[in-house]
């Protein structure tokens, strides 16, 4: 067989196989938007935002999805937190934003690989109850407390050492949360959008807490 029709031959196979991984990698970053449509293959979801939606997700369904990374229930009008989602062990980030439920279930802490949750605009979680599930979250790295009409912060923050970066962004401080000092590994804290005089603002600047602060 003449070289260049081999070259041809092996270029013909280069792009086919080429295309087939785009093709995998493709399914794998898909987001699916419909419960129903990611049960028809759950073990292929890795992304699934089913934020905006009044839905009901029966518990046993949580356990399927055995290679989830990343979920949104925001804005889903959730009264509490189903205990099962603490089996979506591959999963690592977590919005759970404006929802209605007050505490976690103790599963949460089964979260080992959660990096990032957020938090955001929820009228009636109660942060210090909290505190403890989520020191146990051994990779969580990122936290998002924003517009939670916080104007202080449990006393036992400090326990929340593994965090690097915290937003509590749009809140109602008027002082500088002084529990940061003690979180040894954090380096970047948003801060603006809070209720700081100009002369609180200034100690504040003042101060080197060793973090990156956004005012």
């Amino acid at each position: 067989m003449p070289i260049k029709s081999i070259l041809v031959i092996a270029l013909v196979a280069m792009l086919h196989q080429s295309g087939i991984a785009q093709t995998d990698s493709l399914q794998m970053i898909k987001e699916y938007h419909s419960i129903e449509e990611a049960l028809k293959n759950p073990e292929k979801v890795y992304r699934l935002d089913l934020s905006n939606q009044n839905i009901f997700v029966p518990n046993d369904v949580w356990s399927k999805f055995i290679n989830l990374e990343f979920l949104s229930l925001k804005n889903d009008h959730l009264k509490e937190i189903p205990s099962e989602i603490g089996s979506l062990k591959k999963l690592k980030v977590l919005d759970l934003s404006g929802n209605d439920f007050i505490v976690l279930p103790k599963s949460f802490s089964e979260l080992y690989n959660l990096e990032e949750l957020f938090l955001n605009e929820e009228k009636r979680f109660n942060l210090d109850e909290n505190i403890e599930v989520l020191s146990l979250l051994p990779h969580l790295r990122i936290l998002h407390l924003e517009n939670d009409h916080l104007n202080k912060l449990p006393k036992k923050m400090y326990r929340l050492n593994q965090l690097e970066s915290l937003y509590l962004n749009n809140n109602k401080f008027k002082k500088f949360p002084t529990e940061l000092k003690e979180m040894r590994n954090l380096k970047y804290l948003d801060f603006h959008n809070n209720k700081l005089t100009p002369l609180e603002l200034q100690n504040f600047q003042s101060q080197n807490f060793g973090i990156k602060i956004k005012f």
